[in-house]
C-alpha cells in the first residue's frame, strides 16, 4: 500500500463531465449528481484503511451538505482484479450495508480519474454551484484510524465546513489541509 496525498486546490478548475453506471442500476453525470448550491466529487473504494476509517463520517456529511443544497457523487476507480474487495458486487453490498445518500460510480477505464487528477481514496474535489473547484482538502484529520473527537465527539471537520462556506459564498478557504490515502490502484498495461 502506498499513501498519498493530494495536490492543493487549484481554485476555479472546473469539473470534468462523465456518465458512469452507478451501483443502484442507474448512470450518472455531473448534472444528475450536482446540487443547487455546488457538487462534491469523491473518489472512493471500498478496501482501503483510510476509506474505512471515515466512511461513515463521509455518509453523515454528505447527508447534512445535500440540506444545504451540496449534491455528492463517489466514483471507483481502482483495478478491482488486483483489489476484489473493490469489486461490482462488494460496491453495491457496501453502498446497501451503509446506506450511501449519493450514486456510488464505477470508473471502470479510470478515464474519469486520470482526467480529475485524483491520485487517492479517499480524494475529494468540492465545486461551487458553477462547478468550479473550490476544495480539494481533507474529510478531518482521520489517517487509517478515526481521529478522536473534541468536546461534540468529532475532530474538526474540514471538508464539511470548507463546503459550507462554498455553499453560501460560492468560495472554498483559501487554506486547506491535503488529505492522505491509498494511491489510486491502476491497472498495469
Amino acid at each position: 500500500m502506498v499513501s498519498l496525498s493530494p495536490p492543493v486546490c487549484d481554485f476555479g478548475r472546473p469539473a470534468i463531465d462523465f456518465e458512469l453506471p452507478g451501483v443502484d442500476g442507474r448512470r450518472h453525470s455531473l448534472a444528475s449528481a450536482r446540487g443547487p448550491k455546488g457538487l462534491l466529487v469523491m473518489f472512493i473504494c471500498n478496501h482501503c484503511p483510510y476509506v474505512k476509517a471515515v466512511i461513515r463520517r463521509i455518509v453523515d456529511d454528505t447527508r447534512e451538505l445535500a440540506a444545504l443544497g451540496v449534491g455528492s457523487i463517489a466514483v471507483m476507480s481502482n483495478d478491482p482484479i488486483d483489489y476484489p474487495e473493490d469489486s461490482w458486487d462488494n460496491m453495491v453490498q457496501l453502498a446497501r450495508d451503509l446506506a450511501f445518500p449519493f450514486p456510488y460510480v464505477l470508473d471502470q477505464s479510470q478515464e474519469v480519474a486520470k482526467a480529475y487528477g485524483a491520485v487517492c481514496t479517499p480524494d475529494f474535489f468540492g465545486y461551487n454551484d458553477r462547478l468550479e473547484l473550490q476544495y480539494r482538502g481533507r474529510l478531518d484529520e482521520s489517517r487509517k484510524e478515526t481521529a478522536a473527537g473534541g468536546a461534540d465527539g468529532r475532530p474538526r471537520r474540514d471538508l464539511f465546513e470548507a463546503m459550507r462556506q462554498v455553499a453560501l459564498s460560492g468560495t472554498g478557504p483559501a487554506q486547506q489541509i491535503a488529505g492522505i490515502g491509498c494511491s489510486i490502484k491502476w491497472r498495469t498495461p
